[in-house]
């Protein structure tokens, strides 16, 4: 078997369903497997699966072990010379994994692959590539001065070697991920992205980033940001420093007092949500149905020319393919336009999206 994807879930049905039919839709063509470990999700997540997706292997944990813990489950059933662990709340074009695979086959020393990420507005997310936080660079990105946290020296559209990939997407062999011992269990939540690309670079293999293929995530859908995001993953660094380098009482002291003194002057962001005078349908039809749940005519794209209000546009999946979607959102992205976007899912009766990576996304019943 060449690939298996490996997807954990955790109380996001909604995501989850739009995910797996854009995996399905990118292994076609590829000898894979998809694998969801749900983490006791409270939701129906589980239910939906074994209903919609019978041919998906699905593990059921009884309790929350964490990331760690849930994709190293996941990767141990796996079977593909390939892993891709993956976000549960992400969309993947059809051509994603071929190309990936591609690119991977003519690399030695391969260690993890990962791509360009955008959120749900269109917005590239720089943390697709990264370098190693030592502690004057996670000091620095703790007071907002990310230039050196983030891998700015690749710009997002090229591919090149990078240290630290993000958790939401890697793309590597099994018998490396195996090799280095996979995720890190001591990390609950946060860090551990970081973890395993040090570990995979410490064993003699090169991390790529391949910005040639563009993925949607809708950042913090899986994991909201609250509060205590800060403390998490700056916790998360913590472990990160005393597993991997040197330990002395200056260095614990400046690590402790930057997290401790830049958490307490840390402000959550307060996301107000958009008010949409104008809605947008991209599909052959009008959805009369979907006019008369959002109380207002929805447009064809053909009407779509120029924005002077609050725009949304909804995309029907039962008609254009994943790529087309993530190359509208980016394009779009890229004209300055006033949007924000949602996906009616093909053979599915809700519609969803996120615009920001702050708050939940919203779910629109057509039931």
């Amino acid at each position: 078997m060449k690939l298996s994807v490996v997807i954990l879930n955790y109380n996001v049905r909604h995501f989850l369903e739009l995910c797996l039919k854009s995996v399905q839709a990118a292994t076609v063509a590829i000898d894979s497997e998809i694998i969801v470990v749900d983490n006791n999700s409270e939701d129906d997540s589980c239910q939906m699966v074994k209903t919609l997706f019978p041919d998906v292997i699905l593990i059921e944990e009884k309790t929350n072990g964490g990331f760690s813990k849930g994709n190293n489950i996941g990767v141990a059933r796996a079977k593909g010379e390939y892993l891709c662990i993956l976000n549960p709340d992400t969309v993947v074009a059809e051509d994603t994994f071929l190309e990936l695979l591609e690119f991977s086959e003519t690399k030695v020393d391969l260690g993890i692959v990962g791509c360009k990420l955008i959120n749900g507005s269109g917005f590239f997310l720089p943390e697709s590539k990264r370098n190693i936080p030592y502690v004057n660079v996670a000091l620095k990105k703790i007071c907002g001065h990310s230039k050196t946290y983030y891998a700015n020296q690749i710009s997002k559209e090229e591919i090149g070697e990078v240290e630290i990939l993000v958790g939401a997407f890697m793309f590597l062999k099994r018998e490396v991920y195996n090799k280095v011992g996979g995720f890190d269990e001591d990390y609950f939540m946060y860090g551990e992205d970081i973890d395993l690309s040090y570990k995979v670079l410490q064993a003699g293999y090169k991390n790529y980033y391949f910005g040639k293929t563009s993925v949607i995530h809708y950042k913090g859908e899986s994991t909201l940001r609250d509060k205590n995001y800060a403390r998490r993953f700056f916790g998360a660094m913590q472990i990160f420093y005393k597993k991997h380098f040197k330990s002395n009482a200056i260095f614990d002291f400046v690590v402790w007092i930057g997290i401790k003194f830049f958490y307490l002057l840390r402000k959550v962001p307060n996301v107000s949500k958009k008010q949409i005078q104008t809605y947008y349908f991209v599909s052959k039809t009008r959805n009369l149905s979907l006019e008369k749940i959002l109380d207002r005519p929805v447009l064809l794209k053909s009407d779509l020319k120029t924005v002077e209000t609050e725009v949304e546009v909804i995309f029907d999946g039962n008609f254009l393919s994943f790529k087309e979607i993530i190359q509208f959102i980016e394009s779009s992205f890229s004209q300055n336009k006033v949007l924000t976007y949602k996906i009616l899912p093909n053979n599915s009766e809700f519609i969803i999206g996120s615009d920001n990576g702050l708050a939940r996304g919203e779910i629109i019943s057509l039931k």
